[in-house]
């Protein structure tokens, strides 16, 4: 007997307005974590769960994105819907129907998570993740009846649970799916001023559908500056990289690309240090350099520095006496 065939759609056009600068000029799934761009890990495990066929839905700087994945993932089949009026996560995915036919597995394309992508597809049943969170108001969230789904609401303001849809959605009859985005969409249903993708699957869920909810816990935002550096913190202790960069001193877990050039400087723990990106007499630590930058003479902690940006700093040189002090922070003006 054949083996099904999954279709992943992939939403990524959002503009990241979370992560500006950045995103003015770069899509957020193009800035790296570990060892390479956020949508490189996504494509990863798509591929590693024997996904060929991927269909992604982009937007803003969209002609970036196709550049990096037609360069990169030759192996995948990928075809591309551009939504150009950024009207929710439903509407993205219900543009995506005629690229569909049979099982569908969505994945978020602005978060990382560990899960067994497989296990979703294997499954008889439609299914999706969720987790238990400290504030439920930012996400989706799900009552539980019987191990099934019994309710849904999008970014409701008193949720009824504290589990949050997290992003994996596995559905075997993909027409059961678009049907319900298709009324959604034709009604003008609209929640927080978006077509959500929630309210389309509690629409299924509300006539009768069974969808199973599957708790996962290794789920990881690259939304805000602080949780990109969380994620990229727990990639570089996943996959624990071995770089040389010569006269320096390496502090593991470090991502250095071979291609980088890093030079007399301190570089760990947790830095990633991208593509062509150029270190010399720098202390870089917990931060993310991207492909090109140049970075020189200064000490960063928790930093994002973006594609080609470059951050000098000063050298000083000095001839200290017994009992001196010298001071460089400003809180030592008096």
């Amino acid at each position: 007997m054949k083996k099904t065939e999954f279709t992943a759609v992939v939403p990524v056009a959002g503009m990241g307005t979370r992560l500006r600068p950045h995103t003015y000029t770069y899509p957020k799934v193009l800035l790296t974590v570990g060892d390479k761009p956020i949508i490189g890990h996504i494509l990863d495990e798509l591929a590693a769960a024997g996904i060929k066929k991927v269909c992604m839905v982009t937007g803003y700087l969209g002609e970036k994105i196709k550049d990096y994945v037609t360069g990169n993932y030759k192996q995948l089949d990928v075809t591309y819907v551009e939504q150009s009026e950024q009207k929710g996560l439903g509407h993205a995915i219900w543009l995506t129907r005629r690229c569909v036919t049979g099982p569908v597995l969505v994945l978020l394309g602005d978060t990382i998570i560990d899960a067994d992508l497989s296990g979703f597809m294997a499954s008889k049943e439609d299914c999706l993740a969720v987790k238990e969170v400290a504030d439920p108001r930012r996400f989706g969230v799900v009552e539980v009846k019987g191990g099934y789904i019994s309710a849904m609401a999008e970014k409701p303001e008193k949720p009824k649970t504290n589990l949050a849809i997290v992003g994996i959605y596995s559905f075997r009859n993909s027409f059961l799916l678009y049907n319900s985005l298709e009324r959604v969409v034709e009604s003008g249903l609209t929640t927080k001023g978006e077509i959500q993708f929630t309210d389309a699957l509690a629409l299924m869920v509300k006539e009768g559908h069974r969808i199973r909810p599957v708790p996962i816990e290794g789920w990881y935002d690259c939304g805000k500056p602080e949780t990109l550096l969380e994620t990229n913190r727990h990639i570089l202790d996943r996959k624990k990289f071995s770089p040389r960069a010569g006269n320096s001193l390496i502090i593991p877990p470090v991502y250095i690309s071979p291609a980088a050039r890093v030079e007399g400087s301190i570089v760990g723990p947790y830095a990633s240090i991208g593509d062509g990106a150029r270190i010399e007499s720098a202390i870089i630590s917990d931060s993310i350099v991207n492909e090109n930058a140049e970075i020189r003479n200064i000490n960063l902690h928790g930093s994002l520095v973006g594609p080609g940006a470059t951050v000098i700093g000063r050298r000083d040189q000095l001839n200290v006496g017994e009992n001196s002090e010298i001071r460089f922070d400003k809180s030592a003006c008096g």
